[in-house]
């Protein structure tokens, strides 16, 4: 970690009379433009997309006096001094690369809500990973009003940054999550205390690289205050806050699966416990709750447990409000959601896992699975997550149009489990594919939705995909 001081805040910048473009319609362009406007801006914003959707918002937009450019989000509007884009934006596009040629600064919705925080704002506590994100900030969020803490779950969840720091309600502390996309355009960013869940390839073709991708994940420990928490079990966490400057005093806080050493959070004989927000942590350790508080305790929810609990030790927060907020904690759905025993068998709903690292972890969490998958790989291969898992296998359920190659990875790494090709891409196929699921497994098993794959091909999203799965489940119990 780096030890020279860095301003936690960011220099004020007067909007009046400025000329921005904003890049992008949509849940986070339209609150940019119009605050924006607001502050005085002379807004343009540009759309690659000219279809009815967005004629609609265009004329909402113009209906204020702000400018819209539909069907061409490529040209840099004359006069622009500043770029604030939406997440999706790639940065190899040629609006940003017009702005390099012509030194305009490109910012992100995430470094305008930083920018446009008044004096005595609420602090970040900051959440980043490949996985476990929304889990580990609403989990906080949980910890911290289990606190007393006036708290929000914000950010890449689905609450817009903008929207709570420009709305009348006041906080005592936020819980962000924050995307990598976000984080490559929010330079600015200063947190009170970060996490970097885990990293595994994801996004690779908008960040260009795997170093590309993890060092924009790794903007979130910049200028933190007090803790950068890491994963003990994925050195490349720990790794990216080594090369971060932070704030002096600002600690290295892990969290393990195992028993923690000095300035760590673990777990001992079932319990989660703190030696890195203690008195003498050399010799003490503070119980935090238990695994069995956490829900679902898969191991790898209980680092999402853990990591939550780190950041809001890093706040102050005391032991019995982790405990506390740990138990009131409901996952979202489709996230290791169980949905039904029948005839001994449990089924369980992870269509979350839309990446094989996510999978990997869900397997995980299982001793015996008739395991459904497949779906549109990203350009993901599958070898060392089948490599990992085929000792959980009891039989494979393949869906979705990339499903030849996790059959390939199966045949090469786990030949002897059976597997169950469904030649099929249309919704339909989830009933088959759980009543082929029942045929397989035996008393004891779990038949788990874990697709390791994106759901476009056969779903709107990985919501209905999960849906699918309950009602076929349910279709089984009838």
């Amino acid at each position: 970690m780096g030890s020279g001081k860095v301003t936690t805040g960011s220099a004020p910048f007067d909007f009046q009379g400025k000329h921005v473009t904003v890049a992008g319609l949509g849940v986070s362009g339209i609150p940019a433009a119009k605050a924006l406007h607001a502050r005085g801006a002379l807004v343009t914003v540009v759309n690659d997309g000219d279809d009815a959707r967005s004629r609609e918002q265009a004329a909402g937009l113009e209906a204020l006096g702000i400018t819209v450019r539909l069907g061409d989000g490529a040209t840099l509007p004359e006069g622009t001094e500043l770029i604030v884009t939406t997440p999706g934006w790639q940065p190899g596009k040629p609006l940003f690369q017009a702005a390099a040629d012509a030194g305009v600064p490109v910012w992100g919705d995430v470094e305008l809500a930083w920018r446009l925080r008044g004096p005595d704002a609420a602090p970040w506590l900051a959440v980043t990973g490949t996985n476990g994100k929304t889990t580990t900030v609403r989990m906080l969020a949980a910890i911290l009003e289990a606190a007393g803490l006036r708290t929000a779950a914000v950010g890449n969840i689905g609450v817009s940054l903008l929207d709570v720091v420009l709305g009348e309600q006041t906080y005592d502390v936020l819980a962000v999550e924050l995307s990598s996309y976000q984080l490559h355009w929010a330079p600015s960013l200063r947190a009170h205390s970060a996490a970097v869940l885990n990293l595994a390839p994801d996004h690779l073709d908008w960040h260009g690289s795997m170093e590309a991708y993890a060092a924009d994940k790794g903007r979130i420990y910049e200028g933190n205050q007090v803790a950068c928490v890491y994963n003990v079990a994925d050195k490349a966490t720990e790794d990216l806050v080594r090369e971060a400057d932070v704030e002096e005093g600002c600690r290295a806080i892990g969290f393990t699966l195992g028993t923690p050493g000095p300035s760590q959070l673990g777990v001992v004989d079932g319990i989660l416990v703190d030696r890195a927000f203690v008195e003498n942590r050399q010799k003490n350790a503070q119980e935090l709750a238990e695994v069995s508080d956490v829900r679902p305790p898969a191991p790898h929810n209980i680092a999402n447990a853990l990591a939550a609990a780190a950041l809001a030790r890093a706040f102050g927060v005391p032991a019995q409000a982790v405990r506390d907020g740990l138990r009131s904690f409901r996952p979202d759905a489709h996230r290791i959601e169980h949905v039904a025993d029948l005839d001994g068998v449990a089924y369980v709903d992870d269509s979350k896992a839309t990446n094989t690292h996510a999978a990997q972890a869900s397997l995980a969490a299982y001793e015996s699975i008739v395991w459904i998958a497949g779906g549109l790989a990203k350009g993901a291969t599958f070898d060392e997550l089948v490599a990992a898992s085929a000792k959980h296998l009891r039989a494979v359920v393949l869906i979705g149009a990339d499903r030849a190659l996790i059959r390939d990875a199966l045949a090469r790494h786990a030949p002897e489990v059976p597997v169950v090709d469904l030649d099929r891409t249309d919704t339909g196929a989830m009933l088959q594919a759980v009543t082929e699921a029942k045929r397989l497994a035996v008393a004891g098993d779990t038949v788990l939705l874990a697709p390791a794959c994106a759901s476009m091909d056969m779903f709107t999203n990985y919501n209905q995909r999960g849906d699918a799965f309950a009602t076929a489940v349910g279709e089984l119990r009838a």
